[in-house]
């Protein structure tokens, strides 16, 4: 979480440049001080607003996870939900805080999850070893779907279906899905094709190696290794991405077989869907924002326009 003035701006730029017209920044666990003032700079650019992607507020992934499914978040940091402090977290967002990640087997997130939503903010599932009860259960409660399907949660099995088994039989449930063919096997991003082809939301998970070329970075704290693309761990596990929007549109159809359009819907109005925005932005409408990008017959970018104004790199 970069604390350097201009960095959302760049981010933003970055964003447009792989098709981007809107877009949440997202937190990693930290602590609680340093969450804050991400917050408070997330905020100061909605509301300032700025080149490049537009900034709609921020998602929270963490600190309110369980460690048997910690990825590259820091264990040592994680935090139990308490009402009071999540008020704080909106309140210091002055109220642009659009998502909440958090583990449903943690104490007390089922009132947690019931109060976000009374706030008017979405809570994802991840980074925990929910079983399909309590899962099922969190989503009984108003939990809007699962972080990054499979990564990160309890896997499906027959007899334990699990959180992922949870969020592709539960109609309620989107699926955010890293489709850069690492993450997740094409077989597994086809399955969730099968079961929730219009509940998957694809994200990029990308850390700040996305873009750079391979070589030593950091996240949360800790020093990760890109090669090939890949970023992992000193232990070799996968820490975030460097996946582009485009590219996961691109993997899509040539992975799963979708068509354009069911993908790019994935990377456009599902995500407003989700989000509740899908009233302005998500698709092409008389009275919605002129967000629209352009595409090739590859479906690379060749240029994008943002609330009607054409984007320069």
């Amino acid at each position: 979480m970069d604390d350097a003035p201009d960095v959302l701006d760049k981010l933003a730029m970055h964003k447009a440049r792989e098709g981007v017209g809107s877009w949440l920044p997202t937190t990693v666990t930290a602590p609680l001080n340093t969450i804050h003032a991400a917050l408070k700079r997330i905020a100061q650019r909605c509301q300032r607003g700025g080149p490049g992607a537009q900034v709609l507020g921020s998602y929270l992934e963490g600190p309110y996870f369980t460690p048997q499914n910690k990825g590259a978040q820091p264990p040592e940091l994680f935090r139990e939900l308490e009402i009071a402090e999540l008020d704080q977290l909106i309140a210091v967002s002055q109220h642009t805080l659009r998502v909440v990640a958090l583990a449903p087997e943690k104490e007390g997130a089922l009132q947690a999850i019931r109060h976000l939503k009374q706030q008017n903010v979405r809570v994802m599932l991840g980074h925990s070893a929910a079983t399909w009860q309590q899962t099922r259960a969190a989503f009984d409660a108003g939990a809007d779907g699962l972080v990054h399907c499979y990564n990160g949660m309890t896997g499906l099995h027959h007899r334990e279906p699990g959180m992922v088994g949870a969020g592709l039989t539960d109609k309620r449930a989107w699926l955010e899905l890293i489709a850069d063919g690492h993450h997740v096997h094409p077989a597994a991003m086809s399955l969730c094709c099968c079961c929730a082809k219009e509940r998957i939301v694809l994200i990029t998970d990308a850390m700040q190696a996305a873009g750079m070329p391979d070589g030593r970075y950091t996240l949360c704290g800790e020093e990760v290794q890109m090669h090939g693309g890949v970023v992992r761990t000193a232990s070799g596990g996968l820490a975030g991405s460097t996946l582009s929007v485009d590219a996961a549109v691109r993997n899509m159809v040539e992975l799963t077989g979708v068509t354009p359009a069911e993908a790019i819907h994935m990377a456009s109005l599902h995500p407003a869907r989700m989000l509740g925005v899908d009233g302005v932005l998500g698709s092409l409408k008389p009275g919605k924002r002129a967000s629209v990008v352009a595409l090739d017959s590859g479906l690379h970018v060749q240029q994008i326009w943002i609330q009607g104004q054409l984007a320069s790199f």
